[in-house]
């Protein structure tokens, strides 16, 4: 139990620090937020979890015999772990500049559903994710079986439900909710955590390597 909890919150963390970064789904969540509310954050991940649901059954049954291969394993734990720290500079980096802006755009609403999928499917930083951090993680899980698989997955969309679901509701209901400091400090935060567990995931790679 400890280590499916250590996935799941692990998982939770590091989807923070992917969430947090603007992109196409919080571009398409924080106006549309401004039109029709703050229930927009929570469809707009539903949409996003329908599609990772897909990708990860596609990852955990069509490569399976390609998880088990060590070598596999220590590429990806290397090539996620150089990702995620040049993620987490990028972030400290941006913290100066970040801003949530709250505009409402003109024109009909969007279907969140759909939106979902599409802005998610619209930005590079999600494939890259997937490719590396993310296989990375079905990796390490898959050997507690499903139990592993689905505790990383449910951390995993709470952290993208819970950080969509703020930002959708402080614009909804009015900035006083949310503001650019405290926006800056949770992405600080969570570039600090994800400098640590890159660090380890390299290490870990390379202690593997070692052993070969």
């Amino acid at each position: 139990m400890i280590a499916l909890l250590t996935i799941f919150s692990t998982s939770l963390i590091v989807s923070f620090s992917g969430a947090m970064m603007p992109g196409p789904l919080m571009t398409a969540t924080i106006g549309e937020s401004a039109r029709s509310g703050p229930w927009v954050g929570p469809k707009m991940i539903a949409g996003h979890a329908l599609l990772e649901i897909g990708l990860l059954f596609a990852l955990f049954f069509g490569l399976a015999p390609l998880f088990k291969n060590e070598l596999f394993f220590i590429l990806i734990a290397l090539i996620g772990g150089v990702i995620m720290i040049w993620m987490a500079q990028s972030m400290f980096r941006s913290i100066p500049k970040l801003e949530i802006k709250t505009e409402s755009p003109s024109g009909k609403g969007m279907n969140v559903y759909l939106a979902g999928i599409l802005m998610s499917l619209a930005n590079p930083y999600w494939i890259i994710w997937w490719a590396t951090i993310g296989l990375g993680y079905v990796l390490h899980s898959q050997k507690l079986g499903f139990a592993g698989i689905s505790f990383f997955f449910v951390g995993h969309i709470l952290g993208d439900l819970v950080w969509y679901s703020a930002i959708s509701f402080a614009v909804g209901k009015g900035r006083k909710f949310f503001s650019n400091r405290t926006y800056r400090t949770l992405v600080g935060a969570c570039a600090v955590f994800l400098t640590a567990f890159a660090v380890w995931l390299v290490c870990g790679g390379l202690i593997k390597l070692l052993k070969l």
